[in-house]
This record gives C-alpha cells, sequence and structure tokens, in this order.
C-alpha cells in the first residue's frame, strides 16, 4: 500500500466538498516556501547577434593581450646564438627568462621578487662597445637591440681584478670550478680535456682552453676597476670564446631583462638536415636531453 507522502489522494472538507493534496516530495523541503518551482523562459539577448567570426576574434584579441603582458612583466622567451656560455648554455638552446623576479623599485616580501646576485645568469640588451664602437657595426650585434646572456661576476660598487685565469672581487679570488676543454668550432659542445673534482665552494663551471690567452682584454691590462652604481660586471662561462665586461664595460641595470630559468627546447643548428622534412629534424635533431633542463 502506497504512503499518503508519496501519492496524491482526495479529501472531503467541511463543506462537503472534496478537494485534491497534492503529494509531498522531498525535494519540496528544498523549493521556496513549499512551492514548485517554476521554469521561467529563455531571455534572448539584447544587441545583435555574435556570429561565430566575431567569437574567435574576441577570444583572440584576449589571448594576444594575456601574452604581451606575459612577455612583458612575467616571462619572454630567447634564443642563445653564440658559444659564449658553452657547456653551460649550448648553441641552439631556447630559454624561458624570468623577467618578475628582478622587477625595479620595492617589493612585498610575499612576491618571489629579488635583486642580482653574483652567480646569476642574466639576460640583458647589449649596451655597446665604448672602448672599440667598430664591432657594434655588425647587424647581429647591434646595441640594445640584441640579447646577451652571461653571468653576474661583480656587483655595484665591487673592486674587481684579472690575473690570468683568476678573478679577484674586493681582493678575494672568487671560487669557480675550472675546467680544461676544446673549443673546435664553436657550434658543438666543447670537449673535455681536464675535469678536476668539484670543492663544495666553487657553485658553477667555466671553461679554459689549453692555449688560451687574455690579450686584448681591457680590463686586464687595468691594476683595478670598480664596478660603478646600477651597474655589473658579467662574463662568459666558456673565457677564452666571451665578449663581455672585461671587453666592452658595464651591464646598466636598465638594461637587465631577467635571470634564465631553464631550457624549454634545445635544437642543433650544427646537425645536417634528415633529408625526411620538417618533422623528421625536428625529432631527430633535438637535443631532448637539454629540453627542460635548468640553468644554473
Amino acid at each position: 500500500m502506497a504512503s499518503n507522502q508519496t501519492t496524491d489522494k482526495k479529501v472531503t472538507n467541511h463543506t462537503g466538498t472534496e478537494t485534491e493534496t497534492k503529494s509531498f516530495w522531498f525535494s519540496r523541503w528544498f523549493s521556496r516556501n513549499g512551492h514548485e518551482k517554476k521554469t521561467l523562459p529563455p531571455v534572448e539577448p539584447k544587441g545583435p547577434h555574435k556570429t561565430v567570426w566575431r567569437e574567435y576574434f574576441e577570444s583572440g584579441v584576449v589571448t594576444v593581450i594575456m601574452a604581451l603582458f606575459g612577455m612583458t612583466f612575467i616571462v619572454q622567451a630567447v634564443k642563445v646564438p653564440t658559444g659564449s656560455m658553452q657547456n653551460t648554455i649550448t648553441i641552439g638552446d631556447h630559454l624561458l627568462v624570468n623577467k618578475f623576479i628582478f622587477a625595479p623599485g620595492s617589493s612585498l616580501p610575499f612576491l618571489p621578487q629579488r635583486g642580482i646576485r653574483r652567480g646569476d645568469i642574466i639576460v640583458f640588451k647589449y649596451p655597446g662597445n665604448k672602448y672599440d664602437p667598430s664591432k657594434d657595426e655588425r647587424s647581429d650585434n647591434r646595441p640594445i637591440f640584441t640579447n646577451y646572456v652571461k653571468r653576474v661576476i661583480g656587483l655595484p660598487g665591487d673592486r674587481i681584478r684579472i690575473r690570468d685565469e683568476d678573478v679577484l672581487v674586493n681582493g678575494e679570488v672568487i671560487p669557480e670550478h675550472r675546467i680544461l676543454a676544446k673549443d673546435h668550432d664553436q657550434k658543438d659542445p666543447l670537449e673535455i680535456i681536464r675535469n678536476p673534482e668539484r670543492k663544495a665552494n666553487q657553485p658553477y663551471d667555466v671553461y679554459f682552453r689549453p692555449d688560451g690567452d687574455h690579450q686584448g682584454i681591457v680590463f686586464a691590462r687595468s691594476d683595478e676597476i670598480v664596478v660603478p652604481a646600477d651597474s655589473y660586471f658579467v662574463m662568459g662561462d666558456n673565457r677564452d670564446n666571451s665578449e663581455d665586461s672585461r671587453f666592452w664595460g658595464y651591464v646598466p641595470r636598465d638594461l637587465v631583462i631577467g635571470r634564465a630559468m631553464f631550457v624549454y627546447w634545445s635544437y642543433d643548428e650544427s646537425a645536417p638536415p634528415t633529408g625526411w622534412g620538417f618533422l623528421a629534424d625536428f625529432i631527430v635533431n633535438t637535443r631532448w636531453s637539454r629540453t627542460g633542463t635548468l640553468v644554473k
């Protein structure tokens, strides 16, 4: 027998008239004042109807705005065209640069921002060679337009001296893990000849050629230089194949783009084409072992 809570039934009131009572469903507890929910008719949107192409266009505009915002304030993709940072960074590496970490001005304590430190690998706009302006006439080495990647050696106010392979900062030799290597064609990674055991206080690797010399280095002929305020002294890890602050001077703070984070793609540009098309070249010549590695 069905319960009176799940069926409708007719009852007679005091006037003798039969009335029909509605079933008492559990869902009525969730309707307003016990009344059944009414379905409202659909409301037609005001204004002209959006076509598919208009929706695609609006989505594209939003995507472009978000991409420009990200490239301006957060991250930027750069490609390494030279071997001055071999083997830390290889020719053909495509890097993501953290622009937010070195944002100018004071930062809030909960934001991932900090000042530039010695040992950071930074990406910056080439400031130009004030000692030899003729070297800035190449189309691939234009001041302000060409991006450089180097390691920070000297901070504002530091006293820098260069003595053979030693770099002295404020009178002390900075600890670097020195590796002897050959640079055959400036495209492939360096061939390691001697790699001594790294000590605990040596945070990064630097590479020297067996026959390397320091002729022509501007600061090597100076007893000591002092890094100006809001400027940085930078050098490449491939010390005998890097035009850096030893040759053209300091990097002003306002030319620093950000800190190199990781390799999002590495392509061996020196490898010959497979002859099977672009997709095959991409698969075969991509350095999968370097793709996704951190830069440090």
